[in-house]
């Protein structure tokens, strides 16, 4: 009773935002910038989570494959929005698109700005290194005296920065995109990166791979959806729709293509 009781004032909820239901199947009325499009700001270059696949054009990655199943649940297409990392907030103020669906860390500060969904999946920092490698690292605190990189402006750049205030003593090397972290890595010409679980888990994954972690913290991070602050009715439409995608599988499923494993279940 309590569950139908709330699914009955969300439907009142998203009828009165101008969601109309014909066939199974929602229009956006007034729910969004661009009629009938879910406009998505994304910093395309976050592989797994969302990166160009072969041909350099087409948008891949988990992120991506949760937005369409999302614009299905809603009847919208979706329209991503390649935007640098530095301007995604910007963008999503200033109107230029609906939403940010871009590995977004859920933190008191972004919540005090903008509006967020509900978390979709669990984080954690890792440190990675070149196998076989001489540098011994298996904490943070072990970074002393090492070329760190990451990428600017992320949790990895203020969870570094922190141990910068406490004292530890490390070269930083900030990149626009965490790709370039790998690549210089690559080339021995930084000695780790720090960056999230669930990018590094990627990178470890091919058996060729040249890198392996070694230190992982615990998942105490989130990602949600970002909206600009006060776009309630469409913030409420997504968490609908994400409860939905819960419910019957599809986060899972997409979870497991994308990962091999479950790390959606955790966040509900």
């Amino acid at each position: 009773m309590k569950l139908r009781s709330t699914a009955l004032i969300v439907f009142t909820m998203l009828v009165s935002a101008g969601i109309v239901f014909a066939g199974g199947q929602r229009q956006s009325g007034g729910l969004t910038t661009e009629k009938g499009i879910l406009t998505i700001g994304m910093e395309i270059g976050y592989p797994p989570m969302e990166y160009l696949a072969e041909d350099g054009k087409t948008p891949i990655g988990f992120d991506v494959d949760m937005a369409k199943a999302l614009g299905a649940k809603l009847g919208l297409e979706v329209k991503f929005i390649d935007t640098a990392w530095d301007g995604i907030f910007a963008g999503v103020d200033t109107g230029k698109y609906d939403c940010i669906i871009s590995s977004v860390t859920i933190t008191p500060e972004r919540l005090a700005a903008h509006n967020f969904t509900k978390p979709y999946i669990g984080n954690a920092q890792s440190i990675v290194v070149l196998k076989n490698s001489s540098i011994k690292v298996g904490s943070p605190e072990d970074l002393e005296g090492l070329g760190v990189a990451y990428q600017a402006e992320t949790t990895s750049d203020t969870y570094m920065a922190q141990f910068a205030e406490k004292g530890l003593q490390f070269t930083p090397y900030e990149y626009d995109k965490v790709m370039n972290c790998f690549d210089e890595l690559k080339l021995n010409r930084v000695d780790a990166i720090i960056c999230d679980s669930l990018v590094s888990v990627d990178y470890i994954a091919p058996p060729d791979s040249p890198f392996e972690i070694v230190w992982q913290g615990p998942a105490t991070e989130t990602f949600g959806i970002c909206l600009k602050k006060g776009n309630d009715a469409l913030t409420q439409a997504l968490d609908k729709a994400l409860d939905e995608l819960f419910a019957d599988g599809t986060m899972l499923k997409i979870s497991q293509n994308t990962f091999k494993m479950d790390l959606v279940s955790g966040v509900r």
